[in-house]
């Protein structure tokens, strides 16, 4: 399956949330993007990536790890244009939830980073380590989370940071490959 194909015809943050979210959704993701923040250094380095990112998601507005984790993609599109979430509905796009399934499962969100030119570099979902710790800790069960996130959580901190960590990964990947580097003459 070409899931470049899929992430020319994803949404954009807003375009998904105003589709597929209700007003009680969109609120709950905006009001965690209002949340997210990055320290300097770390605003600097995301700023000064060079190469284009598009990343398909695989989410949904209903999903409370989706509303928790995916305006942290928005954050970081908004410090560089060159980094490109895109977002399709898990439950209207069959085919790539069954491409994407993790340990036999339809989870989300689920990442796929690709290069400008449509490789597919990484995929990475559906929570970060930092939430699979956190929730190890909590003995939680099967349920979903709300996505609610309480101001000042140090959670949201630590899955911005699991998430800017591999958003970074992939950077340098892109950065460091001879194809590209050929391509861009540097």
């Amino acid at each position: 399956m070409n899931l470049f194909h899929h992430y020319e015809s994803a949404l954009p943050y807003d375009g998904f949330l105003h589709r597929y979210g209700t007003e009680s959704q969109r609120h709950r993701w905006n009001g965690v993007l209002e949340q997210v923040q990055l320290p300097p250094s770390q605003t600097e380095m995301v700023q000064g990536f060079t190469r284009r990112m598009p990343i398909l998601i695989l989410a949904g507005a209903w999903c409370g790890d989706c509303a928790s984790q995916c305006p942290i993609f928005e954050r970081l599109a908004r410090l560089n244009p060159l980094i490109e979430p895109r977002y399709l509905d898990r439950d209207e796009h069959m085919d790539v939830q069954h491409a994407l399934t993790i340990n036999g499962g339809n989870r989300v969100p689920v990442a796929v980073f690709f290069s400008e030119d449509g490789f597919e570099v990484a995929r990475y979902g559906e929570r970060t380590l930092s939430k699979y710790r956190e929730l190890v800790r909590q003995q939680v069960g099967a349920s979903c989370a709300t996505g609610i996130v309480p101001a000042n959580d140090p959670m949201l901190a630590q899955v911005t940071q699991d998430w800017l960590n591999e958003v970074e990964r992939v950077q340098w990947i892109l950065r460091l490959s001879p194809r590209l580097r050929q391509r861009h003459s540097d």
